[in-house]
């Protein structure tokens, strides 16, 4: 065999990932939050890039409102004089004649008699409408170009730390034990508890182990009763210390929460030295306690979910889908800006690879609103039974048979349906909720989804009775009669996965609970 050097020309096709393509990919899996950060830092870095104004035009970020060129504004649109000139018209037009007069003109225009509507009243009163215009742009939120504002008035939400800084004074009037006490508010947790040390506490601050033992004591007798405790049972134990109930047979529960907690109230009798009877009375007076003081204030600020799709009742008996307007992206390419800057030949490299970022963005934005609306049509085909009649109908559906319909790949309607929700008829659902894996069914049938068959075992637990509690092997029995084929271990996998207790454990509890109802 011969060894030479040759030239081949070989023509082929391959699939290369472009940063375009890259952040087109990437803009589908993005959360609304993290898309409008994307796009806040691309008008940034892009001039020809701007956000719309409320009125759908461009927003003169680049002052190109000023030439005309997006903002058309009436001479006297934006001067408070000439807003002032229309009230005093206005108010000239109404008040000049006097009050009386103003009313027999409207009794005349309107064909109405306004006389004795307020017979007790005195006599009518000037209304100045300017003094009202200026009163209205005094008010919070009020200024030019600015919408009113309700959030301005709501009342804050108080936290456990300003609860707590507002009794320290009443109890600690020395300003080293408020110290102290200061230290240890700024490490409580959003449940209450304290997670410092006290010897180290002390030495950090260079104080005595005894004082800030009795800071700490101090601090564990403040409102919600509770708080400052380092453990459940000393949480428990001072709740029940102010109650005046912390006696030894309470003490002795308290200290073995271990024990009640798997339900071993055998052992709980013996050693708390009392019977049946004041055991389940004790435990009812466990049940009336908070272990988490500090969960009933507000900890941080709660966001609420902004779906992506909205799905609506049609009136042809069908489901209208809808991509949510509040969560589409809003951003346009000035292309007179481009043209004017380009016509004298400057920069126009530049501008060029940002017109072509910019177009390359919007098309991106747009095939992303694409995507997500066939991907959010082809779940509600998929699902039409469950948007009917709840999630006892959900069918079992994975990515393959919703990337076939809509001819896309999996990976793609994986990130579609990644961190993106859908509001419905029955709630507000993440769209990976509605992928579940198939059960099969008895005889043959039709297959279950997973979702549905956790919330017949979960109703089926909730109606069982302190006599006849049911075991795995009934709820088998019982899912079976029902048409659904399922072995014992799914059902104790999935009643753990469900944190349900076992049906030993569920009777203990029961007939303790049925007991205490009774007395």
């Amino acid at each position: 065999m011969k060894l030479s050097a040759n030239l081949f020309l070989r023509q082929t096709q391959s699939l290369v990932m472009t940063p375009q393509l890259m952040q087109s990919i990437q803009l589908l899996q993005m959360t609304h939050f993290e898309l409008n950060q994307f796009i806040a830092l691309e008008v940034e870095k892009n001039p020809l890039l701007e956000f719309p104004s409320n009125d759908g035009e461009a927003g003169g970020e680049r002052g190109d409102a000023e030439d005309g060129e997006y903002a058309h504004q009436p001479e006297d649109a934006g001067s408070d004089d000439g807003y002032d000139n229309r009230a005093e018209a206005l108010s000239s037009d109404w008040y000049d004649n006097g009050g009386s007069a103003s009313t027999s003109r409207l009794n005349d225009e309107l064909d109405a008699n306004y006389t004795n509507v307020f017979p007790d009243d005195g006599a009518p009163q000037r209304l100045d409408a300017p003094e009202l215009v200026s009163q209205w742009k005094s008010m919070p939120g009020s200024g030019e170009g600015a919408d009113y504002d309700l959030d301005d008035f709501v009342a804050g939400q108080v936290s456990l730390r300003d609860h707590l800084a507002q009794q320290i004074p009443f109890v600690l009037p020395d300003m080293a034990d408020r110290l102290i006490a200061q230290n240890f508010v700024d490490q409580l947790d959003d449940c209450g508890y304290l997670q410092a040390d006290i010897v180290e506490a002390g030495e950090r601050l260079g104080t005595s182990l005894a004082q800030a033992e009795r800071v700490l004591a101090t601090l564990q007798s403040l409102d919600p009763p509770g708080v400052f405790a380092r453990s459940l049972a000393e949480c428990l134990a001072i709740q029940l210390r102010q109650k005046d109930r912390y006696d030894p047979a309470m003490q002795a529960l308290v200290e073995n929460l271990e024990l009640l907690a798997r339900r071993d109230f055998a052992t709980l009798k013996r050693l708390c030295g009392v019977d049946e009877e004041d055991l389940l009375d004790m435990l009812g007076e466990i049940r009336q306690l908070n272990p988490k003081p500090g969960s009933g204030f507000e900890a941080g600020v709660s966001e609420a979910i902004t779906p992506d799709v909205v799905v609506r009742p049609a009136s042809d008996g069908g489901w209208l889908v809808e991509l949510n307007p509040d969560t589409l992206p809003r951003v346009l390419v000035n292309q007179s800006y481009f043209s004017r800057v380009t016509k004298n030949g400057e920069d126009h490299a530049f501008l060029s690879d940002c017109l072509q970022s910019a177009n390359w963005l919007t098309r991106s934005l747009d095939q992303r609103a694409k995507t997500i609306m066939k991907v959010a049509s082809e779940i509600v085909r998929q699902q039409d039974a469950f948007l009917l009649h709840g999630v006892d109908y959900l069918r079992p559906l994975n990515l393959k048979t919703v990337a076939e319909a809509i001819k896309m790949h999996e990976s793609t309607v994986s990130r579609v349906t990644s961190n993106k929700y859908m509001l419905t008829p029955r709630g507000l659902f993440e769209l990976k909720y509605f992928f579940t894996v198939s059960i099969s069914a008895v005889a043959g049938g039709d297959s279950h989804s997973a979702e549905a068959v956790r919330h017949k075992i979960r109703a089926l637990i909730l109606q069982e009775s302190p006599e006849a509690v049911l075991s795995d092997d009934d709820i088998v029995d019982m899912l079976k009669k029902g048409g659904v084929d399922l072995a014992r271990r799914t059902v104790a996998k999935y009643r753990e996965a469900m944190n349900i207790a076992s049906s030993v454990q569920r009777r203990r509890e029961k007939r303790a609970l049925a007991k205490v109802a009774g007395f």
